[in-house]
């Protein structure tokens, strides 16, 4: 029988400020460990007070870089005492990932293109 293990956000990071992307990679090592040894996750979100999408990007997105399918985290991963609008940039931070991790090149030529820059600094 597979496991659920619950994940505070508030433990992993020490307090309620979920804004550092150091503090995202903690909690990616930790999901990204809890899903290769076949464990559902429950991230709680509970007495998380800020959240940023670089965060986020840490914690979250770099789990669409390959090493598990999007349906393997969709299954695996779930989330919960999230405020709506906190909910609403997750799902931002995957829809993003999931687009960079399609086309990793091809992203960052649009953004190159979208900033202005051609890579021809001289």
């Amino acid at each position: 029988m597979t496991q659920n293990l619950v994940l505070s956000l508030y433990k992993i990071v020490g307090g309620p400020l979920c804004v550092a992307s150091g503090d995202g990679q903690k909690v990616y090592s930790r999901l990204d460990a809890a899903i290769r040894e076949g464990q559902n996750v429950t991230l709680s979100f509970r007495n998380v007070t800020a959240l940023t999408s670089a965060f986020l990007n840490s914690a979250i997105g770099q789990l669409y870089g390959g090493s598990f399918t999007e349906e393997q985290i969709r299954s695996m991963l779930k989330v919960q005492d999230i405020q709506q609008d906190d909910l609403a940039l997750l799902k931002r931070v995957v829809e993003t990932a999931k687009q960079y991790f399609k086309d990793p090149q091809k992203f960052d030529q649009a953004v190159r293109e979208t900033l202005g820059d051609d890579g021809d600094d001289a």
